[in-house]
């Protein structure tokens, strides 16, 4: 009997009146948030326009949730499309399921379009977005809590996670695998952080750690889970995902760095010409005075000057200036 371990919510959905709001729905939200807001700082970090990474977005989101949806839905096709089962289902994305391969692979469909669209790389723009992926991954995770999905292999351990009975689960105590991947997103995001600072990842190399890094963890991850799975030579098919795209990123980030190194300059060309050093965007200087204003004052200092000098013989008004004073006493 265990004595201690986390609890699992009652329910996964929260009624406000007449407006019902699901937990794992708000968790997806409050990541997709972090993400964009996090990418922003280090998109405007790298030298590009604030609002720029929500922009592209705006095309990212949807397409990623399409392509999350999609894949669940083609890889767990038995749970919509069986005999008994409802496949107007496979639509109710609230519920649960969604797939980060395609997240991300038709996320990144999303993103070309808007890069093409306002000109700028997408590679650099990954960069900028990839630790907020991470994080928004690891609030993310926090929805199959709610949900009581997602569990690994039966467990006594202290942090072992308590599921009732329901529909195709059993009560007990098992491994917290969504506990796990959130924290293991987290570390990929510090990661990512730390090597981008340490070595300027540029063209897209920050991204590919992410993916590398973020499979590397998936693939122990996946492998302690106990929901229903299409297996591949007694793999789970998520597995050889998480082995083949983890190939995939670390080649492309030794070819990208032996190709393409340094990080790129310019992230976003469009940008508005930043001031001349030394002067505002109205045209004036740092002391806030302009060109007609400083040719005055240096007027009004001469003026003053020649009031002042001790060579000048005739008082002011009367025409002489300290040059005449001057001139007379070396005649």
């Amino acid at each position: 009997m265990n004595l201690a371990f986390i609890p699992s919510p009652s329910t996964g959905v929260i009624e406000l009146g007449p407006i019902p709001l699901r937990g794992y729905a708000f968790c997806i939200i409050i990541g997709v948030f972090v993400a964009v807001w996090f990418g922003n700082k280090r998109w405007v970090a790298r030298g590009g326009k604030a609002g720029t990474v929500a922009d592209v977005a705006v095309w990212a989101v949807p397409f990623g949730l399409v392509g999350g949806r999609l894949y669940h839905v083609i890889t767990d096709y038995q749970l919509y499309f069986s005999d008994g089962e409802d496949w107007v289902d496979a639509f109710k994305i609230w519920e649960g399921g969604l797939g980060i391969w395609g997240a991300i692979a038709f996320g990144a469909v999303g993103a070309w379009i808007a890069c093409r669209r306002r000109g700028i790389p997408l590679p650099a723009w990954a960069d900028a977005l990839a630790p907020g992926i991470a994080i928004a991954q690891a609030i993310g995770r926090w929805g199959n809590w709610f949900n009581q999905e997602l569990y690994g292999k039966p467990t006594d351990l202290p942090w072992a996670l308590e599921i009732s009975e329901g529909p195709n689960r059993v009560a007990g105590t098992y491994h917290p695998t969504f506990l796990y991947e959130s924290l293991w997103c987290i570390g990929v995001a510090l990661l990512v952080i730390w090597a981008d600072r340490r070595f300027r990842l540029g063209h897209g190399r920050a991204f590919a750690l992410y993916v590398a890094a973020y499979c590397a963890g998936r693939g122990w991850i996946e492998y302690m889970r106990v929901d229903e799975a299409h297996h591949v030579l007694g793999l789970r098919l998520n597995v050889w995902t998480a082995i083949i795209v983890f190939v995939l990123a670390v080649v492309y980030i030794v070819i990208s760095a032996k190709t393409r190194p340094g990080r790129e300059e310019i992230v976003e060309p469009d940008r508005d010409a930043a001031p001349a050093k030394g002067s505002d965007e109205d045209g004036s200087d740092e002391d806030g005075s302009d060109e007609d204003g400083s040719a005055k004052a240096d007027a009004d200092q001469q003026d003053a000057g020649a009031k002042k000098d001790p060579l000048t013989k005739d008082g002011p008004g009367q025409g002489a200036t300290a040059e005449s004073a001057g001139a007379a006493e070396k005649s």
